[in-house]
């Protein structure tokens, strides 16, 4: 195209469109929501004058590993093996984007098989898909599949049963993807110690779908699900939400007649990243195969008899009709996944039960500790925990939170932010890096806490 004579890059772009000036572009915006004054923005920077500004702000975040931290809530502060940072920033894994053309893409496909592989062995189920966003996408996605499979045999058409004590941001995601669908959501109830109520929960029975969580919001485990599945029978789909690494000491769910399992994977390959990016498992049994979301990476031999990888019933929209996609879950979690797997191989089963066992020793220590404490009221004092464990406090849980952030201890989440009932409930975590000091430290802090509110 040739060049248009004496006129500015702004005015050439314009011309070519067939306008005169930028407010003919933007006419069909609505005049009261255009900024008329240009944006408060300062003068350009040298790139030393950037860093400079990039460390003053960053250095105003607090990190985790800073000072003793009890949060955790659905993320996790974990360790994870430098090998897995050194590994994961290879080019051949920083381009992890779906590869289509597999016959030269088998390296990233024979990674991806292993990770669906281990994830297939710690759940105990045959079938694994190449990841989802989060715990709480694969949860909502594994109900619509159980709904697509069961909905033309349930007598309780296109009806679901899920546990109570679901975290309100996960029954969100839920609520947001079932709306418009037609599909209804019931709630299992739990009694004073935090286990589901099994004879209500056979009121399932018949339904398309019962999601739980082993362990719970609070961290529970309850070992009342193993009977749920004789109970809701084999024409209801039981999908479990897991803590991934405490498969690595309690029964995994496909012991127990789980049909799909659902879980956070950030505990294995990432930190917690201000909530982003992370990934969530997928896993289920045949009977749910070809309505799974995602996409799955199949092992089959070439003409020479030789392994081959490829992937195989990517039923999401980038692969097929969008009207006839299961999801229209993405690659950006791939990278993130092969992290999990690289840090899962580097721990080996072993390990995995190691790192499930540390974490169980620090929050039953912490949880002693913690409810020895005058005026302090464990919420579930005959539960068994993993993980997490709430304790109610005097006063307001989040001005407490504040307060025992100021003396440099991040004590956990306030329950209150959940349910307005729990205004006075603290749920601490615990995880493989607290040591007895940050135990004594926040100890510490509660006591102090008492005081400053019963004087």
């Amino acid at each position: 195209m040739d060049q248009l004579p004496n006129l500015g890059r702004e005015q050439e772009m314009l011309s070519i469109m067939g306008l005169n000036s930028i407010e003919d572009l933007f006419s069909n915006i609505p005049e009261e929501v255009r900024r008329k004054d240009p944006l408060p923005l300062p003068p350009p920077q040298s790139e030393e004058e950037i860093w400079r500004d990039a460390e003053h702000l960053l250095g105003s975040n607090i990190n985790l590993d800073s000072r003793p931290s009890f949060l955790s809530a659905g993320l996790s502060r974990n360790f994870v093996p430098t090998m897995v940072g050194m590994l994961a920033t290879r080019g051949e894994f920083l381009t992890s984007y779906t590869p289509y053309q597999a016959e030269v893409s088998q390296g990233m496909l024979q990674a991806m098989w292993e990770f669906q592989t281990m994830v297939s062995e710690l759940v105990n189920l045959p079938i694994s898909n190449v990841s989802m966003y989060d715990a709480s996408t694969s949860a909502a996605e594994a109900i619509t599949c159980a709904v697509r499979v069961h909905n033309k045999k349930a007598s309780q058409k296109d009806t679901v049963y899920i546990s109570e004590l679901v975290p309100p941001h996960r029954m969100s995601v839920i609520e947001n993807y079932v709306q418009g669908s037609g599909i209804d959501i019931h709630l299992l109830k739990h009694d004073e110690n935090g286990h589901l109520d099994i004879d209500s929960a056979a009121l399932a029975n018949g339904a398309c779908a019962v999601y739980v969580e082993q362990p719970n919001c609070f961290g529970i485990l309850d070992e009342g699900l193993m009977k749920l599945k004789d109970l809701i029978g084999e024409n209801t789909a039981l999908i479990v939400g897991v803590d991934a690494v405490s498969l690595g000491l309690v029964s995994p769910p496909g012991d127990w007649g789980a049909d799909i399992v659902v879980g956070e994977g950030q505990p294995f390959g990432i930190g917690p990243t201000f909530g982003g990016p992370i990934y969530g498992i997928f896993a289920c049994n045949d009977k749910y195969i070809r309505q799974m979301p995602g996409r799955i990476v199949g092992l089959t031999h070439d003409s020479n008899e030789k392994k081959a990888f490829t992937l195989t019933l990517s039923t999401r929209e980038q692969h097929i009709r969008r009207h006839r996609a299961t999801s229209n879950i993405c690659s950006n979690e791939t990278l993130i996944a092969l992290m999990g797997a690289m840090h899962m191989s580097l721990l080996g089963p072993d390990g995995i039960t190691v790192l499930a066992k540390r974490i169980a020793a620090s929050t039953e220590t912490a949880r002693k500790a913690v409810s020895s404490i005058d005026g302090v009221e464990l919420l579930h004092p005959k539960s068994s925990n993993f993980r997490e464990f709430a304790v109610r406090v005097p006063g307001d849980s989040e001005k407490a939170i504040s307060f025992m952030d100021s003396k440099g201890v991040i004590a956990g989440h306030p329950l209150g932010t959940w349910w307005d009932s729990h205004s006075s409930c603290i749920l601490i975590g615990c995880d493989e890096r607290t040591s007895s000091e940050d135990i004594s430290a926040l100890v510490t802090v509660i006591e102090e806490w008492i005081k400053e509110v019963s004087n």
